[in-house]
């Protein structure tokens, strides 16, 4: 069974090492989208600190994260979104460690983020994901969410990243 709940500072060195692994695989399918450089040690330290980043667990061993928060990052500034900027969350850093991927803990892990969108009175769920990662891309399109404009950073690849967005409710 899969458990979901906020992350602790004793867990960092796990999830860094999730995305890690994330990042390792992608490259390995010719997917850029994570680095070295992204996700840092640093942006889930502050993620945790500002209890934004949530752990799955199975028999509790941490398998995967997500976050997810209202704060909303300057690069999205340029994107049309289908709702005005009131009560958005934004999700950010989903991943499974490789060898626990196509069980369905991503989808559970949005399950668990979707509905705390909806009992906090969200209005709508932003996300992105990088534009040569079709099964992202298929993934959240399967779930509802509507591809809007691109966004970019240099910093993780010369490709777009497509912005999602969905209706709470």
């Amino acid at each position: 069974m899969i458990k979901i709940e906020l992350a602790s500072q004793n867990e960092l060195d796990r999830v860094k090492e999730i995305a890690e692994a994330c990042a390792k695989n992608m490259i390995e399918n010719n997917i850029f989208q994570w680095n070295d450089k992204y996700p840092s040690r640093e942006i889930f330290k502050e993620d945790i600190k500002n209890k934004s980043l949530y752990v799955s667990k199975i028999n509790q061993e941490i398998v995967g994260c997500i976050m997810f928060s209202s704060h909303k990052d300057d690069v999205y500034k340029t994107v049309n979104w289908i709702t005005e900027d009131e009560y958005n969350l934004y999700i950010h850093r989903l991943a499974v460690h490789p060898i626990f991927q196509k069980r369905g803990i991503a989808r559970k892990m949005m399950d668990f983020a979707e509905d705390f969108a909806k009992s906090n009175n969200y209005i709508s769920i932003r996300l992105d994901t990088f534009s040569q990662n079709p099964r992202n891309n298929k993934f959240y399109k399967s779930r509802g969410y509507n591809k809007l404009d691109d966004v970019y950073f240099p910093k993780q690849s010369e490709f777009p990243f497509h912005c999602y967005e969905k209706l709470v409710g």
